[in-house]
């Protein structure tokens, strides 16, 4: 289902930009330009929905989002676009699930020049457009690189498997090499992550006077897993600080260590915006891509990283796809809101659309969720997709408080009450037969056909565990 992008931008941008904007009132000038909200999304990279002390944790301090979250609202049923990289951030920038976005797991595939991403969009209507961090969506010299899909400024990693070391020799600065001549010949002293962080002050101040988009998609807490299989630690990171002194293993320090040191430059970010006075003008999302890892030596149950959920990355069951998402609007989202409105990554870009006052194209998956950051009543998903092709076609839908879950295409369909079973233990599949039936239809009609990911009926190697504490794959 993919729109002629170049069609679309042209007409209907300019004309629901027009349409949407609040108008001034009587006597009143047209608001200027700047008056648009700046808009930030925060993307960490495996980051559990356990990992953050608002949600839960009990070791790792993230003073920073936490206070985000109390300035904001804390979504508890938000979720990522997949349960792996490359996909969860397909759905975010194009607005569709990976029933029918072009890129469903991670693979070398770039986006194509008729796919409209949000960036597109907000560059229209009058934005400045950045992205930091790690793409995923394009090789170098394809029609996927970030300056081709509506970024004005783009400095990163490009290539998803590249961003595992933190200590790169290059990135990508626009569509040119950006060599970091402190990481030659064996040498350690340019810790990719700082440089993002930097780059993002960087891009507010030259932009303050508004409007702009910044993408900030960090890596942490990624694992190195081409180091983790040489060392079996694979939490690169400058400092174990503050957790030097911990008995904990290695692995689990750099894991710590990375999240607090994420959240101390989100502080600083956060800061920057009230020392421009554009605090109020600027809405910030933070979320992660999917659930946390168990990869570089890092275990997720020594934090306890999916809190009460089961699975973790690549699993489609809770803690695979479930993820922290805190908003921050000064002014307009009340401070201190829990909501546990249902939600997922393909609901960005329409959101993004509504806040600049211009119509997102047809044919997507999301709706807005502007109404539920303001508190007003919210249109809600019948229900939301996902498939899985890595260990063989997996499926699963979210339908108001069920859950429905098929391993594999033969497989039986799961099914699980989270109002009562958050963890997904209690398969209550033969109890409700009509659901079951409902999701079996979903599953075969909410799939556009994909030469790159059809379905596939190879067995899973490994399984996800059924508790929180017993998560590990064998």
């Amino acid at each position: 289902m993919p729109l002629d992008r170049r069609g679309f931008l042209t007409v209907a941008v300019g004309a629901a930009a027009a349409a949407a904007l609040p108008r001034p009132a009587a006597g009143q000038d047209a608001q200027p330009k700047a008056s648009h909200p700046n808009i930030i999304f925060i993307l960490a990279d495996d980051l559990g929905y356990g990992d953050l002390r608002c949600y839960g944790q009990k070791q790792i301090q993230t003073p920073n989002l936490d206070r985000m979250a109390a300035e904001g609202v804390r979504f508890t049923d938000c979720y990522a676009g997949s349960t792996v990289c490359a996909p969860s951030r397909c759905c975010l920038m194009t607005g569709q699930h990976t029933g029918h976005c072009l890129v469903r797991g991670n693979a070398h595939i770039p986006l194509r020049p008729e796919d409209v991403t949000v960036a597109e969009i907000l560059k229209k209507a009058g934005y400045a457009t950045g992205i930091i961090g790690k793409w995923g969506l394009g090789e170098p010299g394809t029609t996927g690189t970030p300056n081709k899909q509506g970024f004005d400024e783009w400095f990163g990693y490009l290539n998803q498997c590249r961003a595992h070391n933190y200590y790169p020799e290059y990135l990508w600065k626009n569509e040119k090499k950006f060599v970091l001549e402190g990481n030659h010949n064996g040498k350690k002293e340019q810790y990719s992550h700082d440089l993002f962080a930097a780059e993002a002050l960087s891009f507010v101040r030259r932009h303050k006077d508004g409007p702009f988009f910044l993408y900030l998609a960090y890596t942490i807490p990624h694992a190195n897993n081409e180091l983790g299989r040489e060392t079996h630690d694979g939490m690169e990171v400058p400092s174990y600080e503050p957790y030097a002194d911990k008995p904990w293993p290695n692995p689990q320090k750099g894991h710590a260590a990375m999240i607090t040191r994420m959240d101390r430059d989100i502080g600083r970010l956060l800061a920057l915006l009230k020392e421009l006075d554009i605090g109020e003008n600027t809405i910030v999302f933070f979320s992660s891509d999917n659930g946390p890892h168990q990869e570089g030596g890092a275990r997720p149950d020594f934090f306890d990283s999916n809190g009460p959920l089961r699975g973790i990355k690549r699993d489609l069951y809770e803690g695979g796809i479930r993820v922290p998402m805190i908003v921050r609007w000064p002014g307009k989202i009340k401070p201190g809101t829990v909501s546990d409105q249902v939600w997922a990554f393909w609901d960005f870009l329409p959101t993004a659309a509504e806040i600049a006052g211009v119509q997102p194209p047809d044919g997507i998956d999301g709706i807005s969720m502007l109404p539920a950051l303001l508190g007003r009543e919210q249109t809600q998903h019948n229900y939301l997709y996902w498939e899985f092709h890595e260990r063989g076609t997996a499926m699963a839908v979210r339908m108001g408080k069920w859950k429905a879950v098929r391993p594999l295409p033969k497989s039986p369909i799961e099914l699980y009450d989270l109002s009562k079973d958050i963890g997904e233990e209690h398969n209550v599949a033969d109890q409700h037969s009509d659901v079951v039936a409902k999701a079996a239809t979903i599953f075969e009609t909410e799939r556009t056909e994909s030469p790159h990911f059809p379905i596939r009926e190879t067995r899973r190697r490994r399984r996800a565990g059924k508790k929180k504490k017993t998560q590990k794959r064998k």
